[in-house]
Order: structure tokens, then sequence, then C-alpha cells
């Protein structure tokens, strides 16, 4: 018979770290037998973390039964933008990398902002970029795609146990203010908060502009679910794919790249190989031709006076990159003499005789008969060398029959 006690045993443990998983759904800061236990445990899904990243994508599916409306739709891509510039130019730009200033209040403002985004609390945030900073594609890099593998890093990393805790103690910059540890250990109020209030719009908007044709269910699962998890891929993209698609600039000691694409989806985040090179600059497309709209964003932000102090690229770097995009074009140059000899003489070496050859051909093709092929192995020629064997044995133009009707 099977031992029951030991039976009861590992169903109270499970319970019982199901129970704590619940918790820490809602205060980040549990952590029965300290944090540090649990940083040092070993990378592995915690499947209970996975329930609401269910729970957020099956939502999802509840557009099937609101269908849909523009306003709706038009929402959710807006609000997309709004929270992406949240995550890009409040919780990286800011809280990681303090790239401008702002007063106290400010902080506390933007954090809020930053909170809608549903993602974890701006400390923890800071906490794990700077940390991917100092270990960049190493094995202490919690999402790297070229340790970890590509799936890994874009959403496996932050279900593992051991990146749930914040490490006060790399982030003191920021844990000396008690509303901001505040938000960061209870992260779910603001984006509970925000569902709530996306459904309130709709509500409004259902009652008092029904010719809209929006309802509060349809702002609820655009406007919040599919919007928001879109929002997080689009995100996680850079941890995924920045590291693997685009060009490198810069050699910096990991493989960060600069990807238009990426830029476009992150409003600015995909100039990675820029910022690996410098981080404290407000700006990720240090050249003009790079789209970098989050900088736009709180330069605008900048003349209303909630922040300032926007940290400049340094010319030095400019110069080191302008050199580098230089140095690369020679050495592509190069690469194409070796393997192509000079382009232009070569084209036209190809290109004249080639065009003599064909010109030959077709004055004197309706002038001569060319003969049957004969039986056997076929052979190619140069198009050269058959233009002049045509004009070699080509015989005394015979006199065109007359068009006009016989009388």
């Amino acid at each position: 018979m099977p031992d029951t006690s030991s039976i009861s045993s590992r169903f109270s443990g499970r319970l019982r770290r199901a129970g704590v998983a619940v918790v820490h759904w809602f205060d980040t800061d549990y952590a029965p037998g300290g944090a540090e236990k649990i940083r040092t445990a070993p990378d592995k899904v915690d499947w209970m973390r996975c329930i609401p990243f269910l729970i957020l994508h099956a939502g999802c599916l509840g557009v099937i039964w609101t269908g849909w409306s523009p306003v709706a739709v038009g929402f959710a891509v807006a609000f997309y933008f709004v929270r992406m510039f949240a995550v890009t130019g409040i919780y990286h730009r800011y809280f990681s990398h303090k790239t401008y200033t702002t007063s106290r209040a400010g902080q506390f403002f933007l954090a809020l902002w930053g909170g809608t985004a549903v993602q974890p609390g701006p400390l923890w945030w800071a906490y794990h970029h700077r940390h991917h900073h100092q270990h960049s594609d190493d094995e202490e890099d919690a999402h790297s795609p070229h340790v970890h593998g590509f799936w890994w890093s874009h959403i496996g990393w932050i279900t593992s146990r051991r990146n749930f805790p914040t490490d006060y103690s790399k982030v003191r910059d920021l844990a000396k203010f008690p509303e901001l540890v505040l938000l960061n250990r209870f992260d779910t109020i603001v984006p509970i908060l925000t569902g709530v209030a996306v459904w309130g719009l709709g509500w409004l908007l259902e009652v008092h502009a029904p010719q809209l044709g929006v309802t509060k269910w349809q702002m609820l699962w655009w406007g919040f679910f599919v919007s928001t998890t879109a929002l997080f891929h689009g995100t996680s993209c850079i941890n995924s794919m920045a590291h693997l698609m685009g060009r490198r600039r810069f050699e910096t000691a990991d493989d960060s790249r600069n990807s238009l694409v990426l830029a476009l989806i992150t409003l600015g985040e995909g100039w990675h190989n820029n910022h690996h090179r410098y981080m404290s600059s407000t700006r990720n497309g240090f050249y003009w031709w790079e789209i970098d709209p989050t900088y736009y964003g709180l330069k605008l932000l900048s003349w209303t006076g909630l922040i300032w102090g926007l940290k400049p690229v340094p010319q030095a770097v400019l110069d080191e990159g302008q050199r580098a995009e230089h140095a690369a074009s020679v050495a592509a140059a190069q690469r194409a003499a070796v393997h192509h000899g000079d382009y232009s003489y070569a084209t036209l070496k190809r290109v004249v005789p080639t065009a003599a050859a064909l010109a030959v051909a077709t004055a004197t093709a309706a002038q001569i008969t060319i003969p049957k092929k004969a039986d056997g192995p076929a052979v190619h020629k140069d198009v050269t060398e058959l233009a002049h064997e045509l004009a070699q044995n080509q015989s005394p133009p015979a006199p065109l029959p007359s068009l006009r009707a016989a009388p």
C-alpha cells in the first residue's frame, strides 16, 4: 500500500508552494526563507507564475464574442504606444539609467505611468536591467538568447523563481524613496486599476456616445488584454531579438545589435548596439536618421518642465561610430574587389562585348540561314564568339520581296 504520510506530505508541500506563489502575485517582496535563497535557486519555470500570463493571453480571446469597433481597436493601438513609451522612456531611460532628471513628485508620477504597462515594478525593472548591462551575454545574464535560448530570453526567464525578488542593494538610489518601494512591492495595484479604468471608459462611451458603436467589454478585451499582450511581446523582443538580428556598429563586449524594425516596434529601443556602447544618453538613435520616438517624446516632456537635463551622446562616441561605419564600408568594398575584381572595369569588360555581339546578331539575323544543329553533345559558346562567326559567314543580302499586291 502507498505510504499515506508521504503522499500527504507531498500534497501539503505543493499546496504551501502554491500559496506562496499566489501571495507573491500581490506582494513581490514576500519571500519565506529570504530573498537570497530564492535568487540562488536553479533556473526553471514556476508554473504558478505562468497563470497570470495565461490569463492575459486568454483574455485576448474575448474579442471573439464582443467583436470589434474602430474606437476599441484604435484605442488599443494608441494605448500600446502610450505604454510602450512608459516602458522605454520611464522604466528604461529614467529608472534604469537616469538619463534625465525630474523632481520627486515627477518621479512618482512617472512610476505610476510605468505601472500601467502591467509589468513588474520600477525598482525590479531597474535592478534586472542594470544587472543585464553588467553581465550582457555571459552566464549571469538572466535573458541572453545566446546563453539560454530564444524562448527563455523572450518569456521563460520572467517565470523563474530566482528572478522574482528585487535586489534593493543594487538600486539604492531608488530604494531610498518609500513610495517607489511601495509601488514596486505591490506592483499589481496599478495594473488592476488600469484595467478597471479601461472598462469604465468603455462603459461611459457605450452609455453617452452610442453612435460610436463601442461597448465596455470591447474596450476591456481590445484596450487592455490585446494591447497589453502585444506590449509585453514587443518589449520582450529587445531581450530575445536585439542580440540576434541587426547590424553591429560598435565593438561591444556583447552581441547587441541595431535594428530599424525593432526600433519601430519599441519606439527606439531597437538601436541596441548604440545603447550598449553608451547607456547614459537619453537617446538611443545616436544619429538624426535613426528613428527614436521615445527621445522625441522625452524632448517634448522637457519643454513642460516635468523633466530636464537630458543627457546627450558625447561627440567622441559619435565620431567613433562614424569611423566604424567608414571602416565597414571600406572593408565591404575590399571584399567585393577580392571576389569580383575591380567592379567598374569588370562590368565594362563584360557588358561592352556582349552589347556589340547582340547588335551584330540582331542586324544579321534576318539575312542568314542558320544551319541545322548537328547531332551530338551541345557546345556552349561565348556570345561574342558566336556573333563573330555569324559576321564572317554572312552572304550579300537578297532583295526583299515587294509587299505591294500584284496587278
